[in-house]
């Protein structure tokens, strides 16, 4: 029998001096894989997609960020999913992908504030200050697969399996509290 995880409702689950967490609405989430000559490709779903690791694109509501050579993710309304599919199965034979609907698969953390950064030193395997603002990652949390947006300054989001966000949640959670009780 498979049991899922237990994972809030969007919105705020904790608010301290030092940093803010709570969960985003679920976005529509694809996996892309596609090699060489992507400007078809880009076209028909509407996006130019960074060649760079880490690089990030976004067209109205969608994103795409690189995670590596051959390999992206695409944020979108949950509504625009099936057309995004359609879009990439209009090129394929032009042009063979893999594009796959993961939107089920992941909740995303939002994390911010003042000590933000400091706080995803708790768990994270990167610097996040070697992410510039307007990058990210996939990279790793407490030894689970995570995608790291850093959105600004002292803004990020985090994308993780289901199955593992409530244990960093509970992480984040007392690395929020331990960094707002430190004396100033």
């Amino acid at each position: 029998m498979t049991a899922h995880a237990d994972i809030p409702p969007p919105g705020t689950l904790i608010r301290t001096a030092a940093a803010r967490i709570g969960i985003t609405a679920a976005p529509g989430r694809l996996s892309l894989r596609a090699r060489d000559g992507l400007g078809a490709l880009g076209t028909a779903l509407g996006i130019d997609l960074p060649g760079r690791i880490g690089g990030r694109a976004g067209r109205d509501a969608i994103e795409a960020m690189c995670l590596g050579p051959d390999e992206w993710v695409l944020l979108s309304p949950p509504e625009e999913v099936a057309a995004l599919l359609a879009a990439g199965a209009a090129v394929y034979a032009a042009h063979p992908h893999s594009l796959v609907d993961i939107s089920g698969r992941e909740t995303t953390i939002a994390i911010d504030g003042p000590r933000a950064a400091e706080l995803l030193t708790l768990g994270l395997a990167r610097d996040p200050a070697g992410i510039a603002p307007g990058d990210g990652r996939r990279t790793y949390f407490d030894g689970q697969t995570v995608i790291l947006w850093r959105d600004g300054e002292t803004r990020f989001r985090m994308d993780v399996w289901h199955s593992f966000a409530p244990h960093l949640l509970g992480l984040l959670d007392t690395g929020c509290r331990e960094l707002a009780a430190e004396a100033p």
